[in-house]
């Protein structure tokens, strides 16, 4: 399989399933911080809901709606911040979005689904925003 073939195929069952059944899409009945991710050029807005204990994510989720790729975005970054201490945040975002925006080489499927995005640079913005929120959260703490 062509890497093309294999970035379609990506796509398709991360992107598209991600869309179709979000990790943890509910609101948090008592979040410890509330973050809102909004891009008012397209509509797309989620909010995160986290619970913090000790410098580490004990909880996360997310609510809210956009596209496809925005809503799996925000999904797999809720599924990968519970459990990860807060300083591990950006490195992780810089990875993704290496791989996102640059095609880095990687391993992790589910962030090499989004390589596929740079081939889209008007679809940069729903890759990013529940990311590049959440670290602007971060900057204020």
């Amino acid at each position: 399989m062509d890497a093309e073939s294999k970035l379609k195929q990506l796509y398709r069952s991360i992107i598209l399933g991600y869309n179709k059944n979000p990790y943890h899409y509910e609101e948090m009945e008592s979040p410890d911080h509330e973050i809102e991710a909004y891009n008012p050029l397209c509509g797309d807005k989620y909010k995160l809901f986290l619970q913090i204990e000790d410098g580490r994510i004990k909880k996360a989720s997310f609510s809210g709606f956009g596209c496809a790729i925005s809503k799996a975005s925000t999904s797999i970054l809720v599924k990968r911040l519970e459990g990860m201490k807060l300083d591990e945040i950006a490195p992780m975002k810089e990875e993704f979005l290496n791989i996102a925006f640059e095609g880095a080489p990687t391993e992790d499927e589910e962030f090499e689904a989004f390589a596929a995005a740079k081939a889209f640079p008007g679809r940069s913005t729903c890759v990013s925003l529940s990311w590049d929120s959440l670290q602007e959260w971060l900057d204020q703490q």
